[in-house]
């Protein structure tokens, strides 16, 4: 086993490493060492740049530590960022050494690989269980909180041009939570969306649904979440990013393909829902003043008529 497999951490193996580098190498390890949360998005031609070292030795640097390239190299660093970045850490990554072109580039190609990997670990017997599960449900509960929560609100749209008994569970709190969920049951599904950090209320709310025999679908990012302690069915999807808010990128595109799956085995359904709402729009559309006059105009005038006698009265 080389040095390369043996340790995981590109950290580790740079420090061992560093007694045979060449004097250039040894500068951008000792950056990278210092720095590497923000090397993780820099080009060799940048990190040759902030070193103070030729573009050619910042390329030819990840063979001398037994990678095939600079990608792969790359790759390396946001693995152990994406490990060991918190929160605070994250509002300086993109504080320094960053013009607009160059988070725009990195952002997008980030989110661009969280798709790539997801679809690389994609489990389509979870998938199908998943659509079935939602099909032939009585109900279902979509519950999301915090940044999970346009998610759920997205899912829920689109669900309804389905099925009819569609609920986007409102997280504010415990109470509203479980109020919402009072009738769930068996022949019911509820579905749990939360990532890093994972949502309690979420979890507690999927506790819940198991407890009551409902069939409950957790969409999170590995099998080491928690989110999976109570779910008969996991669909999971990258949401981890190097910055200060995560990718919700791959959750999204992983929901849009659930809904365009179930969509097209309810086709006809689809397409009869969306006349109806179209029919309805334009038997009921209202766009002048929302105000309702409860009271006829007539009597309006008759309340006024006693008005001014009573003031005439008054002077009197």
């Amino acid at each position: 086993m080389n040095d390369l497999e043996q340790h995981t951490d590109i950290l580790s193996l740079i420090r061992v490493r560093m007694s045979g580098l060449s004097k250039g190498h040894k500068r951008i390890a000792e950056y990278i060492l210092a720095n590497y949360e923000k090397c993780a998005f820099l080009t060799a031609a940048k990190l040759g740049e902030v070193v103070g070292v030729s573009e050619s030795t910042a390329v030819r640097f990840p063979a001398a530590l037994g990678f095939s390239g600079y990608p792969e190299f790359q790759k390396s660093l946001e693995d152990i960022l994406q490990e060991k970045i918190h929160s605070f850490d994250r509002i300086d990554v993109l504080n320094s050494h960053m013009t607009t072109n160059m988070v725009v580039n990195n952002v997008m190609s980030m989110d661009a690989r969280k798709i790539e990997h997801t679809l690389k670990s994609f489990d389509t017997a979870s998938f199908d269980m998943a659509v079935e599960d939602i099909m032939a449900a009585e109900s279902v509960y979509i519950i999301g909180a915090r940044s999970c929560e346009p998610l759920a609100e997205f899912f829920g749209y689109y669900l309804r041009l389905v099925k009819k008994n569609v609920q986007v569970v409102k997280t504010g709190n415990t109470n509203e939570l479980f109020e919402q969920m009072m009738y769930i049951g068996e022949g019911d599904v509820a579905i749990g969306i939360s990532f890093p950090r994972y949502s309690m209320r979420t979890l507690k709310a999927m506790e819940f649904a198991n407890n009551r025999k409902a069939r409950v679908i957790a969409i999170t990012d590995s099998v080491h979440s928690p989110m999976n302690m109570y779910s008969s069915c996991n669909l999971f999807a990258r949401s981890d990013m190097a910055s200060i808010v995560d990718s919700l990128v791959a959750p999204m595109s992983l929901i849009n393909a659930l809904i365009v799956s179930i969509c097209l085995k309810n086709s006809e359904q689809v397409v009869e829902n969306i006349e109806k709402i179209n029919t309805f729009v334009d038997n009921f559309e209202y766009s002048g003043n929302d105000e309702i006059n409860m009271l006829d105009e007539n009597v309006v005038n008759e309340l006024r008529k006693c008005m001014d006698n009573a003031a005439i009265d008054e002077e009197k």
